[in-house]
């Protein structure tokens, strides 16, 4: 006879032992013969008893080894992103010998409530999509740490995007460029790849979008040049799909950018691959720079100019902050990498 519902209590009086001798023979075998533990657990097996309920036991120990790490977007998406991998293989390499196992949770979610009481606590990389859930972040009682965002109450891992964004474009603003376009990442609240226009950006308090935005226009200003809101381009996800729309929109304009200032590598090396198909030159006839530096970027021909963020070790880091409970914030440097598609 078999059943998925049969509890400790109803085993043990089936085989005429106590509850104690159950668990014993599950979770600490020195306390039984091996004979004596052998038996119970054959029998176990033969009624469909797999042993006792882990999730109670981790309710009632207030401890379950399980760490959330939200994602700010959909999960099929943020897998399939280059620098959100490198982030959560950096957090991997650190929990690895510990007994943390990672969920992973979507920032489309409604509720994080929903597993609060299943985790011991969060790591959250970016700011979620759903703006629910940063409230429900800063009133969490369990452990955050956060990355490429902050919040009031958790430590967070993050890099200057403004200077880091500003500098780059200092590097593709050369003394002949005339027309920069922006290829920004979710700057309206919007679902299809266009020119900002008329549109407002959407609340930019946890988005590093709007501070690489912020440093963009510092470099934009500085040399001399007034930026249109129709040369700036939200783009909803950094994708090959979204980031191509884009790039055949603007290279269909007169006259032509001659800079493309990109918030991702994955946009940045779109638009180099647009430019070169309509037989532009990469740098002469257009300069691009990309933000991120995964390892495409350095593959690629011409080479990409871009800012290496490292976010395996902002992972890594979010995870030692998350198991040693410090409650600093952390700025992590970042390096600029020129390559050909700023210059020979």
């Amino acid at each position: 006879m078999t059943t998925s519902k049969l509890t400790i209590k109803e085993v043990a009086s089936r085989l005429n032992v106590s509850t104690a001798t159950i668990s014993n023979a599950f979770n600490r075998p020195d306390q039984l013969s091996a004979k004596k533990r052998e038996a119970i657990l054959k029998a176990c097996e033969e009624m469909g008893y797999m042993g006792p309920n882990k999730a109670a036991r981790s309710l009632r120990r207030g401890k379950s080894n399980i760490v959330a790490l939200v994602l700010p977007d959909s999960l099929d998406y943020m897998v399939s992103d280059p620098v959100a991998s490198q982030f959560i293989r950096g957090v991997t390499q650190v929990l690895k010998n510990t007994p943390a196992n990672l969920l992973l949770f979507s920032g489309n979610n409604d509720n994080v409530n929903d597993i609060v009481d299943f985790v011991d606590g969060f790591i959250c990389y970016g700011a979620p999509r759903n703006p629910k859930l940063l409230n429900q972040l800063t009133k969490i009682k369990k452990t955050v740490v956060t990355a490429d965002f902050n919040i009031p109450t958790a430590p967070s891992v993050n890099i200057d995007n403004t200077q880091a964004a500003y500098e780059v474009a200092k590097i593709a603003l050369n003394a002949t460029a005339t027309k920069p376009v922006i290829l920004g990442l979710r700057l309206i609240d919007s679902e299809i790849t266009r020119s900002i226009g008329n549109t407002p950006l959407i609340d930019s308090e946890y988005s590093i979008s709007h501070r690489r935005l912020d440093g963009y226009l510092k470099a934009i200003h500085e040399h001399g040049l007034k930026m249109s809101n129709t040369d700036i381009w939200h783009i909803p996800e950094s994708t090959q799909n979204h980031a191509k729309s884009a790039v055949e929109q603007i290279l269909s304009h007169t006259p032509l950018p001659d800079t493309l200032l990109c918030m991702s590598d994955v946009i940045a090396l779109t638009a180099m691959q647009e430019a070169l198909k309509r037989g532009l030159r990469v740098p002469d006839d257009i300069r691009i720079v990309g933000f991120d530096g995964i390892d495409e970027a350095s593959r690629y021909h011409p080479t990409l100019t871009t800012v290496q963020q490292f976010n395996d070790k902002k992972g890594a880091l979010a995870a030692q902050l998350y198991l040693t409970q410090e409650k600093e914030n952390r700025l992590l440097p970042f390096e600029l990498v020129e390559g050909n598609s700023t210059s020979h």
